[in-house]
């Protein structure tokens, strides 16, 4: 198989939308299943249904609920209990929706890959997430919350508009997190 841009920029957006599958499941597949029915990105034609109406209110709907109850202390841990099983499997689902032009089996087992990035994403954010609770009691974990809707926004939209920038978007706030955690911590 030869390896070209356009292959390229597929690896590169599926590598982003899995980082943004797991800070939350359920947006990625509501951002490219609008993307793609506004004509803006191709999916995988084994997947299309993603662009139809009742798909897009699933999603929707699912976006919603998700993304208020992180915002509610205890409940955030327990939808972050939940999202370890579902957050792989919608970076599996969201990354071969953007593996346009890969052939089989290529395209099927790089998303399988995208299904175990995003819950390292997903481990690194409960992390954070129980660091925060144990440090505000709770109170803080609204605040990041927040943090975590903006970077996830801000990666589907550069997977959508840009793929490389995503990619460098993710490298970055990875290298970011890293730097932060070799600080040393006051005593």
């Amino acid at each position: 198989m030869a390896f070209n841009l356009e292959l390229g920029l597929a690896l590169a957006s599926g590598i982003a939308v899995s980082a943004a599958c797991g800070l939350r499941a359920f947006l990625p597949l509501l951002a490219l299943g609008a993307a793609g029915r506004l004509g803006w990105i191709e999916l995988q034609s084994s997947v299309s249904w993603l662009e139809s109406t009742p798909a897009l209110v699933c999603f929707g709907l699912a976006t919603l609920l998700e993304v208020l109850g992180d915002k509610v202390p205890v409940l955030d841990h327990a939808l972050d209990v939940v999202a370890t099983f579902v957050r792989p499997a919608t970076a599996w689902l969201a990354g071969f929706a953007v593996l346009t032009h890969w052939p089989s089996p290529w395209a099927q087992i790089i998303a399988v890959a995208f299904g175990g990035s995003a819950l390292a994403v997903h481990a690194l954010k409960a992390k954070t997430r129980l660091g925060s609770t144990a440090v505000t009691l709770g109170h803080g974990n609204p605040v990041l919350s927040v943090l975590e809707d903006f970077v996830t926004i801000v990666i589907l939209a550069a997977v959508i508009l840009a793929p490389l920038i995503a990619v460098a978007a993710v490298v970055a706030l990875i290298a970011a997190f890293m730097r932060g955690r070799r600080r040393p911590q006051p005593a």
